[in-house]
């Protein structure tokens, strides 16, 4: 079973400029998603795709691959995952001549990871072998029955259901929602190459507490993580060369 981790880090990040190389606490945001990858039992090569050669500088110093550049028409603001990675697969069959029986993204934006985090979502596809795909959610923080567009001067539901007006029951009388987070997603390499698709249609949850759940967009979710870092007292996975602030 070979596990391949690819980290997608682009260079152009105009929310946050540097975005990915950033220090956050005392380490470069992409080092926390390396750490992870590194820490797993699984995962037995770490690769960053990037069109940066700052940031594959930086992600060769802090214990990963970055064996290619990523061409620039595959680095764009609109790109999406899917032309990434079946890039870096198949460079690395044509190139290497390795394939991968099981792909892990992890999204350099959901630094704060629980430490069996990746090992537990491979274990949920390793048990399910029907599985296309598995992907971290986390309980919705607002529930999307209670959700409206605004159409023309007048609000209307966003979603539709044999539920009698959902957006005035109680919360607790609504069914259970989740918004998917970055943390790791686990891909069949058939599901990514032969079904051209980053999920499948067997997609599998695993569930990640709220507390971890950030998506670092702006400086302000990016001052919440480090507070998160230096106070929470999360079991996290921390880079290696960055000083202790608990234990993991």
């Amino acid at each position: 079973m070979r596990v391949l981790a690819i980290i997608p880090a682009r260079g152009g990040s105009k929310g946050i400029p540097g975005k990915n190389i950033r220090l956050l606490g005392d380490a470069p945001l992409i080092a926390y998603s390396i750490a992870a990858a590194l820490h797993s039992e699984y995962v037995d090569r770490v690769v960053v795709s990037t069109d940066s050669e700052a940031i594959a500088a930086v992600a060769l110093e802090w214990g990963a691959e970055a064996p290619f550049l990523r061409p620039p028409e595959i680095a764009g603001d609109d790109t999406t995952d899917l032309p990434v990675f079946t890039h870096a697969v198949e460079w690395m069959k044509d190139q290497e001549g390795y394939r991968a029986d099981l792909i892990v993204q992890l999204r350099p934006t959901s630094p704060l990871r629980p430490p069996d985090l990746i090992d537990r979502a491979v274990d949920i596809m390793l048990g399910n072998p029907d599985a296309d795909s598995v992907r971290c959610v986390t309980p919705s923080g607002q529930n999307p029955w209670k959700m409206w567009r605004i159409a023309g001067d007048r609000l209307d539901p966003l979603l539709t259901s044999d539920l009698h007006e959902p957006y005035n029951m109680p919360r607790q009388a609504l069914p259970d929602t989740f918004w998917q987070t970055g943390h790791v997603e686990v891909i069949r390499y058939e599901t990514l190459v032969h079904k051209n698709s980053m999920t499948g249609e067997v997609i599998l949850p695993c569930i990640v507490p709220t507390e971890y759940a950030v998506d670092l967009d702006n400086l302000y979710q990016w001052s919440f993580v480090e507070y998160t870092l230096r106070h929470a007292g999360l079991p996290l996975v921390l880079p290696d060369k960055m000083p202790a602030i608990f234990p993991v």
